[in-house]
């Protein structure tokens, strides 16, 4: 047989002219914090409806930021979906604050809002919600909910940049927005992440907490009275970064397409639970990072790792999006245990992530459907 030709899960698509001017970068000697990063802020602010935007090095940064030009620190609390990457916890926890979880629609894994009301006390500071690709949250009734209780709002949008709300790009409205720009998002810098923010003090701000904390006293010394991080993008990032945003259009609408064919041809027995559908009015308004289903596990003989790994020895790789936050071990000391959140825990139990990714045709796709099938049809209980 010939060899089976590997289906990566994710990952960037990156032509000549951005190897070029990675070149044009390293020939140019200005290598950190230098005008690229500053014309890829300019791109990303004007992508973000003129608002301030500043580069880091990741989401994760950017998130620890936000906390931080939030004055969040230790006793004061941050309420966060429990379906979600380990940043959002990992951060709130390191600037000293409290996670207090909430549970997650089970199709849309969106945080369940009136659950964010009821885990409101007088010492909750923000509410972290993470948007899901092909579903965001609720933004109307968002900032409705943190406007009543004075709370921020640092919206966890790494999945999601370029889908749109009422017509308006994610980060164009809002309070504190944070894109990812890994290999595996929308577009990439390779590594890399921004923070919208509301005007130009916090920008200045952030420009302070992303390098060491220094400030400039008029004489041009130097001081600290913040411990800040050292966050700031190489220009080499930024020029990928740049390259990309230009070609981001493009890649939505391949996203986009290859989402509409997994719907049309993704069909297994027993089923499993695809993402939300858009509404064809709201076809363009998503930007589809991931396409997720959840396994009819209590119907099967197989295990998900017995799963994926039947697709990795078809040449087809899959990913994980997300374990509970809740129940790793660091959750497990803010109070997380079973049987707390039936949706975020089934999710983690099923949840396997397909191929889906801007180098992607629809033949992969059609390959990926075929064997998911497959497999399913060989683990159903009762097989003969």
């Amino acid at each position: 047989m010939p060899p089976v030709t590997p289906l990566k899960f994710a990952g960037p698509v990156l032509d000549e002219a951005t190897i070029a001017g990675v070149t044009e970068v390293l020939r140019s000697g200005q290598l950190s914090s230098g005008p690229w990063v500053q014309r890829f802020e300019r791109d990303l602010s004007a992508f973000c409806g003129d608002r301030p935007t500043r580069v880091l090095t990741s989401a994760t940064a950017a998130i620890e930021v936000a906390l931080q030009l939030c004055d969040i620190g230790p006793g004061d609390e941050v309420i966060v979906g429990a379906q979600s990457f380990f940043t959002v916890l990992n951060m709130i926890v390191k600037v000293g604050a409290r996670p207090v979880f909430v549970d997650c629609d089970l199709v849309t894994r969106n945080i369940d809002l009136a659950q964010v009301e009821a885990a409101i006390t007088p010492a909750t500071r923000a509410i972290v919600p993470t948007h899901y690709p092909g579903a965001l949250v609720d933004m109307d009734a968002l900032f409705a909910l943190a406007h009543r209780h004075r709370l921020r709002v640092i919206e966890d949008a790494a999945l999601v940049i370029g889908s749109r709300w009422r017509g308006k790009n994610l980060g164009a409205f809002g309070d504190l927005v944070a894109f990812s720009f890994h290999p595996n998002k929308n577009m990439t810098s390779i590594e890399g992440g921004a923070l919208v923010v509301n005007d130009a003090s916090e920008a200045r701000r952030v420009e302070v907490l992303r390098f060491h904390g220094i400030e400039y006293k008029p004489d041009r010394t130097r001081d600290v009275a913040f411990p800040g991080g050292k966050f700031n993008m190489p220009d080499v990032n930024a020029r990928i970064g740049h390259e990309q945003l230009a070609r981001l259009p493009e890649f939505l609408a391949k996203r986009r397409a290859l989402a509409d064919h997994y719907f049309a041809r993704f069909a297994t027995d027993p089923p499993c639970v695809l993402p939300p559908k858009p509404a064809a009015s709201d076809g363009d308004s998503y930007s589809w990072n991931m396409f997720c289903v959840l396994l009819p596990l209590d119907r099967l003989t197989i295990d998900r790792k017995q799963f994926r790994d039947a697709l990795e020895e078809r040449g087809i790789g899959t990913g994980m999006s997300y374990e509970a936050l809740h129940l790793c071990s660091l959750g497990r000391k803010y109070g997380g245990h079973e049987g707390q959140f039936p949706n975020t825990e089934r999710i983690a139990r099923e949840t396997v992530t397909l191929p889906l990714h801007a180098g992607m045709s629809n033949d992969d796709v059609e390959r990926v459907c075929s064997a998911a099938a497959e497999v399913i049809a060989l683990g159903r209980r009762n097989h003969r």
